[in-house]
């Protein structure tokens, strides 16, 4: 059982900013999402937008949206990614950087798959496996954008320095993710919400 800490007047005010900040940044980056889903085609040579399936509130599956980054191999299922990822095109990484290739999880947003603020979506094997109190995190929906991913806003970097990224994620990074996303949710505040939301947009 996931406890709750959210009360009902909390999550319809978060549910309202997300459907009002999404709509409103839908309707001014429709164009330039349009042309960067164009670049990104031409870039990857196969269609630019994609699918893929993360674990989102209470354990619950959904497909996320992201503007295609990578040349990516069928059968490659790698989901731990450096910035010396050689899959990854040259626009794929100004893509990265600017956080550009996340724009299309508006649409999460606004179908209520996710939130503007919360804890990054994961591939099954890391939330969906929370054990005791930690499972407080599945309690929200997961976000484009807040305090561990600003805090681990230059990971693919930190990773390209260690010898097994994947181990360095698993042991290191995700176990303080986890703690960072506890707090969040365990102190939540409308307040805090809007903070993570200038930050990520002043960068």
């Amino acid at each position: 059982m996931i406890s709750e800490p959210l009360s009902i007047k909390q999550k319809f005010i978060k549910r309202l900013l997300d459907i009002s900040l999404s709509l409103i940044g839908l309707i001014l980056s429709f164009l330039f999402l349009g042309i960067l889903l164009i670049l990104t085609s031409i870039h990857t040579k196969s269609f630019g937008l994609l699918s893929q399936t993360r674990i989102g509130q209470y354990g619950k599956p959904f497909q996320l949206l992201k503007l295609k980054t990578m040349i990516i191999d069928g059968e490659d299922t790698t989901f731990i990614t450096t910035s010396k990822d050689p899959r990854i095109t040259k626009f794929g990484h100004f893509l990265r950087k600017t956080k550009l290739d996340e724009l299309p999880q508006l649409w999460n947003v606004l179908f209520g798959e996710m939130s503007f603020v919360g804890p990054r979506p994961d591939v099954s094997g890391y939330a969906d496996q929370l054990e005791g109190d930690d499972k407080i995190i599945l309690s929200v929906k997961p976000g484009i954008t807040g305090p561990a991913s600003l805090a681990f806003r230059d990971e693919e970097e930190l990773l390209a320095q260690k010898d097994n990224p994947k181990q360095y994620n698993d042991e290191v990074i995700w176990p303080q993710k986890v703690k960072i996303n506890k707090a969040y949710v365990e102190n939540y505040s409308f307040k805090n919400d809007l903070m993570y939301v200038i930050k990520t947009i002043l960068g």
